[in-house]
């Protein structure tokens, strides 16, 4: 039987691996499974194997292949979707909301830890999470409004073209499309109005990722 964080990693690579038709990075693997080291990736990674149920691809950087899945779930895992679905059907999430956040020209970002947010489970998953009030409208074309709620999912590594919490020189923040270009950031707004941001990449920090909006209609 597996532990809980070798069926959660086996079964995000083979996701991933079925989705992209490639592996998961040692950072995106972390950051799923909520690992804080990249070493813990790899013991669990030598786990897997030595149980057969992943093998490394020669000649092939980073690349794992899913052998088998298990035919059962570990307990561990049984019982955190049934205390999950009991939680859907109880209650909402509640989630720290961090100030405001430039869907526009970056401001600087308001961390308020004694303000909170109720939001339904289904925004939320494994991980760690936090709102942001959208000011500016920047975008627009994604869907995403002045006045809005951003449910963003805490991580600090990000594929292209997912929209993303940016953090450029430790001060400013901004939502915005990611494309990442050797030494390169570009912060893509949706937004014919507005023109994409070309920083160095030391200067940008990723600070999460968009999982979901919240609109209120007055």
């Amino acid at each position: 039987m597996l532990t809980q964080k070798q069926y959660n990693l086996l079964m995000y690579i083979n996701k991933v691996n079925r989705e992209t038709g490639q592996c998961p990075s040692f950072d995106e693997m972390k950051d799923a499974i909520g690992l804080k080291s990249k070493s813990g990736i790899h013991a669990l990674i030598i786990s897997l194997e030595e149980r057969n149920f992943i093998r490394r691809m020669p000649h092939k950087a980073r690349a794992l292949e899913v052998v088998r899945l298990p035919k059962f779930k570990p307990q561990a895992v049984i019982d955190e979707e049934k205390k999950r679905e009991q939680a859907l059907m109880n209650a909402n999430a509640i989630i720290p909301l961090y100030g405001k956040i430039a869907a526009g020209t970056p401001i600087e970002a308001i961390a308020d830890e004694t303000q909170t947010i109720s939001v339904p489970f289904d925004m939320v998953s494994l991980g760690q999470y936090y709102a942001l009030k959208i000011e500016g409208d920047s975008m627009i074309d994604a869907g995403i409004m002045d006045g809005d709620t951003a449910i963003i999912r805490r991580q600090e590594h990000a594929e292209n073209g997912k929209i993303v919490v940016a953090l450029v020189d430790n001060q400013d923040a901004t939502l915005k499309v990611l494309k990442k270009d050797n030494q390169l950031v570009h912060l893509i707004p949706c937004n014919k109005d507005y023109q994409t941001r070309t920083l160095p990449a030391e200067r940008v920090k990723i600070q999460g990722v968009l999982s979901g909006i919240i609109r209120k209609y007055s």
